[in-house]
């Protein structure tokens, strides 16, 4: 029998194909190379989009489905990207991006009460303004227009200077308006008294403040926001009873340097100067004890005046962190007040405990929340600081 196709061990010899064209005339495999195949793109294209076109008419729901997710990630990965540009952008801290990056002097009105009059032909009106009762002296509405008047004045003496009327959504029953918004809106309304042109454009809110400590910090702060850089000068306008909770207390929180701090302030009326003069005396006191009003009363006080609960946006927009004659029939009152105020800030510098505190809150009706320090994230440490000593830390007008 014959075995050759069989190896040594009886078992099959493996067989190969060549590989390469056979001839099989001669029986020799031919060498030269086959044509590649030449593939149908098109076709396969035409195929493809058939086999898209069965899925969906077999599983319309499924395809509207993995469209909509895909079209929802690139929403999601666009605003993502988006928010990150402006991020990057906004810490850049360019100067060509700030909106008054020229301004180096800080002139701030602190507000005392919200306008509620719905026409500005009553301005000097005891019952245009919303007044808590210690308020309610003839002559009182003027003030108020007189503050207004002196911080538009002194702005125009400087065209360096940003004007900034300081004061939230104090009263709950005066509705979310601010005391800010009211002094700039009578300021307008008045043509800035003869100054449009130069003031006009330079004078801006701070609507989130809640007591006379809140008033400085957070108008430097705005400051920050809007020029990129911190004031040179700072000067208060208030009343002259003022003086000493601004000048002193307020300033000394703050780490400000005394020679590049102004104070303007002119006496209450008579009929309020007594108890004005002895509620200063007690918010001084308490300042004293809690400089930065973040502790018992002061705070409570910070509370009581936010009734809307704003949030307080500082100090985003700063991120290395004067007073007018009152008429003579309120002065009395309003020196006493100041004297008990005045009291309260020696004792609680920074107006976060006790009754500054509840002052606070008490003036928020409506909840803002404060956005500083986001604008001024230099100040991060002194915002968040509740002592009964000056601010330990370093802040860019003491480097």
């Amino acid at each position: 029998m014959n075995s050759q196709g069989f190896g040594p061990g009886g078992s099959p010899k493996s067989f190969r194909y060549p590989r390469a064209d056979f001839d099989l005339e001669s029986g020799i495999a031919r060498k030269g190379l086959r044509k590649p195949k030449n593939h149908d793109a098109p076709g396969l294209l035409t195929s493809t989009l058939m086999k898209i076109r069965y899925f969906y008419e077999a599983h319309p729901v499924a395809v509207a489905f993995i469209l909509l997710s895909f079209g929802l990630s690139v929403l999601i990965l666009l605003s993502v990207y988006e928010t990150r540009f402006r991020m990057m952008r906004g810490s850049s801290g360019e100067v060509g991006e700030y909106p008054l990056p020229e301004l180096r002097n800080l002139v701030m009105v602190a507000g005392h009460s919200i306008y509620t009059s719905e026409s500005c032909g009553k301005i000097d009106r005891e019952d245009s303004w919303f007044l808590e009762p210690y308020q309610k002296h003839p002559g009182q509405a003027a003030t108020f227009l007189a503050h207004i008047k002196e911080g538009v004045g002194i702005a125009a003496r400087d065209e360096k200077a940003l004007l900034l009327f300081s004061g939230g959504e104090t009263r709950k029953d005066a509705g979310p308006r601010s005391e800010a918004q009211s002094y700039w809106t009578i300021a307008d309304s008045k043509g800035w008294f003869g100054n449009d042109e130069s003031v006009r454009r330079r004078a801006l809110t701070e609507e989130h403040a809640r007591d006379s400590f809140e008033n400085l910090l957070f108008s430097v702060c705005r400051f920050r926001e809007l020029t990129g850089s911190y004031p040179q000068n700072i000067t208060v306008v208030s009343y002259d009873f003022k003086e000493e909770r601004f000048a002193q207390l307020h300033r000394s929180a703050l780490g400000f340097p005394e020679g590049r701090f102004f104070f303007l302030g002119t006496p209450a009326t008579l009929t309020a100067r007594e108890s004005a003069v002895k509620g200063e005396a007690a918010v001084r006191s308490q300042f004293q004890e809690d400089p930065y009003g973040c502790l018992g009363s002061l705070h409570m006080k910070r509370l009581k005046r936010d009734p809307f609960h704003r949030a307080i946006p500082y100090p985003n927009g700063c991120p290395e962190l004067k007073g007018t004659p009152a008429t003579l029939t309120a002065r009395e009152s309003a020196v006493k007040g100041e004297a008990a105020v005045r009291s309260q800030f020696q004792e609680d510098p920074y107006g976060c405990l006790g009754s500054l505190h509840m002052k606070r809150l008490k003036r928020d009706p409506f909840h803002r929340a404060i956005p500083y320090p986001n604008g001024c994230p230099e100040l991060k440490g002194l915002f968040s600081y509740c002592g009964l000593v000056p601010y330990p830390g370093q802040l860019p007008w003491t480097q």
